[in-house]
Order: C-alpha cells, then sequence, then structure tokens
C-alpha cells in the first residue's frame, strides 16, 4: 500500500501550476514597423553585397519574406525606398556607437572609444560602405541627409568637449573643418581594409595620435 503521507508531502514540494503565458499579439502599428524593418534590412543587406542598380524590388520582398505586393504598402518605388536606405542604416550606426560609449569616460579616451566602436560596426556591418558611397550617385538625398546629421552630430560632441575644458577651443568655422578632417580620416582608414574588414591597432593608435597631439589636452 503506497505511503500517503509520502506523496502528500512530494505534491507539497511541488511548485504549483503556472498556464503557459500568452504571447502578447502585436498591434496593427507595431507589425507595420516590424515589417518596415524586414524590408529595410533586406534591402541594406542586399544593397551592401550587390549593389543599388542590382537591388530589384522582387530580391527585397523575397529577402525580407514578405509579399511582394506589401512593398507598396511603405514605398512609392524602388527609388522610394533608396531615398531611406542609408539614414536609416546609418541610424543604426549611431546608435550602436551611442550604446559602446554608454560606459565611457570623456575628452580623448571617448574619441578614441567612438573610433573603435565605428570600427567594429563596421566590421560587422561590411556592406555599409557600399551602401554609403553608392548612394552618392543612386540616392543623393539620401546621401545628403546622412552627411548632414552625422557631421551635426559630431559637431555637437566636440563642441560638448570644449565647453568640458576637455579640448581645445575652436571658432565653429575650424571646428566644421575638423570635424570634416576626422570623418574622413575614418572612412579612408576604413577604406585602406575593407577587404577583411578589420581595422588594426596601429591605425587606431594613429589615429589616437592625430587627435591627442591636434586636439585635446
Amino acid at each position: 500500500m503506497p505511503d500517503s503521507r509520502s506523496d502528500a508531502a512530494a505534491k507539497a514540494d511541488d511548485p504549483p501550476f503556472k498556464p503557459p503565458r500568452k504571447t502578447a499579439r502585436l498591434s496593427r502599428s507595431e507589425k507595420a514597423q516590424k515589417t518596415y524593418r524586414k524590408l529595410m534590412d533586406a534591402a541594406a543587406d542586399i544593397v551592401g553585397e550587390m549593389g543599388y542598380a542590382a537591388t530589384s524590388i522582387a530580391r527585397v520582398t523575397e529577402a525580407a519574406g514578405v509579399a511582394h505586393g506589401t512593398f507598396y504598402n511603405y514605398f512609392k518605388d524602388r527609388q522610394g525606398l533608396f531615398d531611406v536606405l542609408l539614414p536609416y542604416v546609418g541610424q543604426k550606426m549611431t546608435d550602436q556607437i551611442t550604446a559602446d560609449l554608454t560606459h565611457v569616460g570623456s575628452g580623448i579616451d571617448r574619441e578614441i572609444a567612438r573610433f573603435r566602436a565605428y570600427c567594429a560596426f563596421l566590421k560587422a556591418n561590411p556592406g555599409f560602405y557600399r551602401v554609403l558611397y553608392e548612394a552618392e550617385v543612386f540616392a543623393p538625398v539620401a546621401h545628403e541627409a546622412h552627411i548632414r546629421r552625422l557631421t551635426d552630430g559630431y559637431h555637437r560632441a566636440l563642441r560638448r568637449a570644449m565647453d568640458a575644458g576637455e579640448m581645445r577651443p575652436l571658432p565653429d568655422e575650424e571646428l566644421a573643418a575638423v570635424v570634416a578632417v576626422l570623418l574622413g580620416a575614418r572612412a579612408y582608414i576604413a577604406m585602406q581594409h575593407k577587404a577583411t574588414g578589420i581595422i588594426p591597432e596601429s591605425a587606431v593608435r594613429g589615429y589616437e595620435s592625430l587627435v591627442r597631439n591636434g586636439l585635446f589636452f
């Protein structure tokens, strides 16, 4: 005869039954945003690998896993997609760099960390430069918007460093030129190593020498 006391004790030790939690349904707006991101991410991958000219609506929708007609709920035509692609990818880049700098200090340390974060993004997203440089021809509106946003953001970051006494003071005209120099330095260093996607430590040290001896205290 089974020991009823042992059975009762075993049941008492069992965790209380919990019904499976229902997965929350996405709202119509959330579904639309999810589909939009799928289309944009698919387009970024295809353009990064094959270029704008070879990127068709059919390729994008197939890669995104959505119906061909769904594309037109978001974009008038292929050019409509191209005109927002670089700003979309550029925003992802700056968001990632900002996240990587969350616990970094200030001054020269932050500037070098910013460059390292940029290099890390390029390694994880090797198609970014094709999306960027071909946009000047295939999506000039997107290219101009991206460069303007990137330049303005960098200008504000360096202005904050100057206001904090971490960087030598410069008038706005000179600061604008410095921003162009630093962005150009980052771009050309990345281009030199685009075959491997890995920025060597020597390049980071060279960049650090430039900003440490030319800008920061």
